[in-house]
């Protein structure tokens, strides 16, 4: 039975919804609608310009419509008259296939064709910083290894818990908050639940975090590498797949290597197989390449894979498998789109199991000090330009994504990538002004 928007309003006494897209740079769009006028945008959806946001379009191209999905519906716990809800893209018709909604839509498809459907839990970190983002917010935040510093933890006491009270309200069901491993850098965790609803969910946390930082006067950042010196902002997905009941975890293999099944090793030989081409999803910006690959920060670690390897509970490679039943996958970062992160590891994976990909030997080197050790790696690209080129390669993703949506957003990276090539640093003023 769909849930009717405008008896939702009055029941809640929501008197304004944003009805919201995000585009395939990650940028969350909306229209506010007043509550009167909610049941003509559930059936016809919100109108907009296309071109006017990062979608490869024109001005020429027909109006867009933003539908919005009523079971994604998030009644802002700061402002309850106010309601979120995440919408899914349509023009002359028909479903705009290269929309980062849709695009995971399809994936959850393929995979329902074959009784399965993913679950995965995020961990979004972020910074709290002044109001250029220049520096910390927080001055007396200075330890080398400030990770799960309590004193730093509690002189933000108001802002995480107005943030966890806010989860709680929701029933998302976090169950923990710490201080990170860069001074000024905060995690927060809630539980994991099907790969669409969790995307949902990370949309709206980004926007929740930065919302409520402004409140107490602070400014949230999910920037990759907002700091040389200090760890980036990684976003960790934790990742299953589940049969169509949701009930039983495909992965958990009481008897196989690790606890994990047959299933879930050719599930990671894709993503395994797929990952440097998978890095311009899951790594997007320029700033991205600055977290991986990189140097030793202040802590002593970056935290950030180099290469593309799996092990056990060990943190210096790209796959991480924690436990039984679940792996962790730690390329993405902070500037990662949510929805297609988990359309592409859905993507990945499904294609390994379709090709029953060996993801190779685990190993159980400490890559940060080690990796040299490690023969016929694959290599993590060194930039932007470097990943845009693997991803424009993939066959696998062109297959499962769509050449569409691929063409699509090579383009308009490449964009990115002339713009950043065509800027003047600073860096370059001082080091080569008087060369």
């Amino acid at each position: 039975m769909t849930i009717d928007l405008a008896a939702t309003a009055r029941d809640k006494d929501i008197k304004y919804f944003l009805i919201s897209f995000v585009d395939l740079f990650g940028v969350l769009r909306a229209k506010l609608v007043p509550a009167a006028a909610i049941g003509e945008m559930q059936e016809n959806g919100a109108g907009f310009a296309g071109f006017a946001t990062w979608l490869d379009m024109t001005p020429a191209d027909s109006d867009m419509f933003a539908r919005p999905d009523p079971e994604s519906l998030i009644q802002l716990p700061w402002k309850p008259d106010a309601g979120w809800l995440a919408a899914d893209l349509w023009m002359d018709g028909k479903e705009i296939e290269a929309s980062p909604r849709a695009l995971l839509k399809r994936q959850i498809a393929a995979a329902a064709a074959q009784g399965w459907r993913m679950k995965t839990g995020v961990e979004c970190e972020y910074f709290l910083v002044n109001a250029d983002g220049t520096e910390i917010a927080d001055a007396r935040d200075t330890q080398s290894k400030p990770c799960y510093d309590q004193s730093a933890l509690m002189r933000r006491y108001e802002i995480i818990t107005a943030i966890c009270d806010a989860m709680l309200s929701l029933g998302w069901a976090p169950y923990q908050n710490d201080h990170e491993d860069a001074n000024g850098q905060f995690e927060m965790n809630w539980t994991y639940d099907d790969c669409l609803k969790t995307a949902d969910r990370h949309v709206f946390f980004k926007y929740m975090v930065k919302s409520l930082a402004e409140q107490h006067g602070l400014r949230a950042t999910f920037m990759p590498k907002p700091f040389p010196h200090l760890t980036g902002n990684g976003c960790h997905a934790h990742v299953s797949l589940w049969d169509s009941s949701g009930e039983t975890n495909l992965f958990a293999e009481p008897d196989g290597e690790m606890g994990l099944s047959k299933l879930a090793y050719a599930f990671l030989g894709g993503v395994m197989h797929a990952a440097p081409a998978l890095a311009l999803l899951f790594n997007p910006t320029v700033n991205s390449y600055k977290r991986i690959n990189a140097p030793v920060t202040l802590s002593g670690a970056s935290w950030a894979p180099n290469a593309v390897s799996y092990g056990g509970n060990n943190r210096t490679h790209m796959v991480r498998i924690p436990e039984p039943g679940r792996f962790e996958l730690r390329l993405m970062d902070g500037a990662a789109n949510p929805y297609l992160l988990q359309a592409g590891v859905l993507a990945a994976g499904l294609d390994g199991i379709a090709q029953d990909r060996d993801p190779g030997t685990r190993s159980d080197l400490n890559m940060y000090t080690e990796g040299h050790r490690a023969k016929g790696l694959k290599k993590l690209p060194l930039n932007l330009w470097e990943a845009l080129g693997v991803f424009r390669r993939s066959t696998v993703l062109k297959e499962r994504l769509g050449k569409d949506f691929c063409d699509s957003y090579a383009k308009l990276k490449r964009k990115e990538w002339n713009a950043y090539a065509g800027a003047i640093s600073e860096w370059e003023r001082q080091n080569t002004l008087d060369c």
